[in-house]
């Protein structure tokens, strides 16, 4: 039986549904997409009135509902998941990377599940436990496109505050001829928030490697950097 909690959700989602915002979402995403059409702040705020609900629960059963929600395969049930999971980082333990990683494999199906996840709950996890941070360099080397996404936007705001750099890098260069643009994407955003903090060292990053990288993961990497640099970077100077 369901539990009321996801039929409430479902109903709150289905009574507000908006069949222009759902149009309008679609255009951003290659891939098909099953959304019902609401409003981003709409959503953050039915995911804290339900979060008030469920926070008291134990982590494996709010873990249950988790995966109810990404079975669903609806966009704005997945983003309930991302909106809950960090605030569970201070229960979270070692066993619960396997758990994200299967939810990333089995149910994550397009680039705003993935950077809405792996952002905050991966990120958080990591943060918890640093040394962790090999299993995402082991994503990159997945067939699922998600995956070595999330192995790059997991650090995205660890990066943001100078945290991570040489992991970053070196998560770079293992997915660096990725032919895959939304994994390409992937890192040059990582590479671009490292630069805010350490703009030398990702500079020279990319002049080593810019014959080998892919122009969309370039660009994305000097995207915050002055004129000058953005301009020698892009140069096909070979």
């Amino acid at each position: 039986m369901m539990d009321s909690v996801l039929s409430r959700i479902r109903n709150d989602l289905n009574s507000i549904a908006d069949p222009d915002i759902q149009r309008s979402s679609r255009r951003f995403f290659k891939e098909e997409i099953k959304c019902y059409g609401i409003k981003t702040a709409t959503g953050i705020a039915l995911a804290k009135k339900y979060w008030k609900e469920v926070k008291d629960r134990d982590k494996e059963e709010i873990f249950h509902l988790c995966e109810d929600l990404y079975w669903s395969g609806y966009l704005e049930e997945a983003f309930i998941v991302s909106a809950w999971v960090p605030n569970l980082a201070d229960r979270f333990e070692r066993a619960d990377l396997a758990v994200f990683e299967d939810w990333i494999r089995r149910y994550i199906s397009n680039w705003a599940a993935c950077d809405g996840f792996c952002n905050h709950a991966v990120g958080d996890f990591i943060e918890k436990f640093p040394d962790m941070v090999g299993e995402l360099k082991r994503w990159t080397q997945s067939e699922n496109r998600w995956m070595r996404r999330a192995a790059a936007v997991s650090l995205i705001v660890p990066a943001k505050r100078g945290k991570y750099l040489d992991d970053s890098l070196e998560i770079a260069d293992l997915l660096l001829t990725d032919g895959d643009d939304m994994v390409q994407k992937g890192y040059g955003w990582l590479l671009k928030e490292a630069s805010r903090k350490h703009q030398q060292e990702v500079f020279e990053y990319v002049m080593r490697n810019k014959r080998k990288m892919p122009r969309t993961a370039l660009r994305y990497a000097i995207e915050l950097m002055p004129g000058d640099l953005r301009t020698e970077a892009m140069k096909k100077d070979w």
